[in-house]
């Protein structure tokens, strides 16, 4: 979809852009190719120099120059063209208020799945997290991203795609686990399950430890990151299918990955046990 992009080229909105598809102009290679409408000859110095410009950038796998370019509701075009190097990303805390603290992060590039614990290994996080170019959240713009900044006292500058306004520009609204659910998307042993539980897991791995308290916390952190890439090629697909040059542009949505750790069942069902008595 980026190569059919036009409108991150200075003096080329979002309306010329469409012109441009609708008069055989749908890819860069058609603009190099000296395609020229009439009516547009205009405006077709530019797009040559903006276009030459763009591959150059592309195939120097600059994301972030495309990111700086696009609005920000166009930032989904980026996506194909950099999913070898992006990175869904989670994160779980200790509770909800300013003081709480990261207690585990999930990092999933497509293939593997890196885990990082609060005591354990957390600090490894500010290394390979340099490693993407594209990172992908739920609501990591207001939750997940700031925390990890202010945590870690870094700025993540990678382009960054957040489900949540985007899942929601194509119709599916309410948290992960709702559009999750919306796609068939099941969580077997750990459905029911929120971000409440993230914090009980954490207490009771922290002040009881109970080793299958956090085994079980980062089957849901990472069962997390595993569905955000299958939910980013869904969004991907239905974005692109709103314009007139998409259906090219179609992804496949990826295989189903399985969760290398285990949710615990007799731990959850003692907490939820004991959630339960405390609310009588």
């Amino acid at each position: 979809m980026l190569t059919s992009t036009f409108c991150h080229i200075k003096g080329i909105g979002s309306v010329l852009e469409r012109r441009l598809w609708a008069n055989g102009v749908c890819s860069w290679k058609d603009v190099l190719a000296g395609i020229r409408p009439a009516g547009l000859k205009r405006c077709m110095a530019a797009l040559t120099g903006g276009v030459e410009e763009s591959q150059r950038e592309l195939l120097n796998g600059n994301a972030c120059y495309f990111q700086d370019r696009l609005p920000v509701d166009q930032h989904w075009r980026i996506f194909p063209h950099f999913m070898d190097a992006t990175g869904y990303l989670d994160i779980e805390t200790s509770g909800t208020g300013e003081r709480d603290y990261i207690t585990t992060i999930a990092l999933y590039d497509g293939t593997k799945v890196h885990c990082y614990v609060q005591g354990h290994n957390l600090e490894e996080f500010v290394h390979d997290i340099r490693l993407y170019k594209v990172i992908v959240t739920y609501n990591g713009k207001r939750f997940d991203v700031p925390r990890l900044e202010r945590y870690f006292d870094v700025s993540l500058n990678q382009v960054h795609l957040d489900l949540c306004p985007l899942l929601r520009s194509v119709g599916l609204h309410g948290g992960l686990k709702a559009c999750e659910r919306r796609l068939g998307i099941t969580r077997g042993e750990l459905d029911g399950l929120d971000g409440f539980w993230a914090i009980l897991l954490w207490r009771d791995f922290f002040f009881n430890g109970n080793p299958r308290a956090l085994e079980t916390l980062l089957a849901y952190n990472v069962e997390d990151v595993l569905h955000l890439e299958a939910l980013m090629v869904f969004a991907y697909n239905q974005k692109a299918a709103q314009t007139p040059v998409g259906a090219e542009y179609q992804l496949p949505l990826p295989a189903a990955k399985s969760n290398p750790f285990k949710a615990d069942l007799e731990t959850i069902a003692r907490l939820r046990a004991h959630a339960a008595c405390c609310r009588l």
